[in-house]
């Protein structure tokens, strides 16, 4: 996955310096959502009325290929909030995960909850992209940036009203958390060996400075594990393939749902 990680990141450079030509940070700014008030993600995450799920939109990755090729962006996410997602998550690269920038513009226009902007951010200007498409949060990836680089982009959202999200895979990653990030995550997929164990998030968790919101990512497929996590420390799950790799999402999520919520009354 190192290697996936590091072709996604050459092609990404490349990517981005295409997009500033097409469409300049000068005509981000102009765009409708860019002047839009954002909601907090951290906000809805906390809020007792909701599950502490992001729920994600993903219609394939590098290591698992095709996972849903057919589901409508707006009906999926429309459902997720609905039955009381917290938040949702939208992939927008296309190359390596099929998604796009419209997606996420998309599931905007039907949602009114806060939007991740779940992408490989390398460059402030995909962080002005993710304000003018009408992002809440946006994602940012220990592995793939250096500390100096996760300070600036994260500085860049905090200016824009963004919250900000670090994912990070293993302790020594911790080095790279700072004053302007507000939420960090634990994604329990090994790079190495696509192994999941969540065990990697409750290791990790107590590691985590209580300045920030922790959410696990990746590997939940039972209410048993989201209230395991929940009673490790974690207020938010990161929840995407599970529900997308059915031919109802949205009725999957409603049914994970109700299972957590009777596990929960026991």
């Amino acid at each position: 996955m190192m290697s996936v990680l590091n072709t996604i990141v050459k092609h990404k450079k490349k990517e981005v310096e295409s997009c500033k030509k097409l469409i300049p940070v000068s005509e981000l700014l102009k765009m409708t959502c860019f002047e839009r008030d954002t909601y907090k993600l951290t906000d809805f995450i906390l809020s007792q009325e909701k599950t502490g799920i992001i729920a994600e939109f993903k219609r394939k990755s590098p290591s698992r290929g095709i996972i849903n090729n057919v589901s409508q962006v707006e009906n999926v996410t429309a459902g997720y909030a609905e039955n009381g997602a917290s938040a949702l998550s939208v992939l927008t690269d296309f190359v390596f995960f099929g998604g796009s920038v419209d997606d996420l513009r998309k599931a905007r226009n039907v949602n009114n909850i806060p939007i991740l902007r779940k992408e490989f951010i390398i460059d402030e200007y995909q962080v002005y992209e993710a304000k003018a498409i009408g992002a809440d949060a946006i994602l940012l990836i220990a592995s793939i940036l250096d500390k100096d680089q996760a300070k600036t982009l994260a500085k860049k959202a905090r200016e824009l009203n963004l919250q900000v999200l670090m994912e990070i895979h293993e302790e020594n990653e911790l080095r790279i958390l700072n004053d302007c990030l507000d939420v960090v995550g634990i994604n329990n997929r090994n790079l190495h060996t696509f192994k999941v164990d969540l065990q990697q998030s409750v290791k990790l968790v107590k590691k985590i400075p209580d300045d920030f919101v922790k959410i696990s990512e990746s590997g939940i497929t039972s209410a048993d594990d989201l209230l395991y996590l929940s009673e490790n420390g974690f207020s938010g799950f990161l929840i995407g393939e599970y529900f997308m790799k059915t031919s109802d999402p949205i009725s999957t999520f409603a049914n994970f749902i109700n299972e957590v919520n009777i596990k929960k009354e026991r």
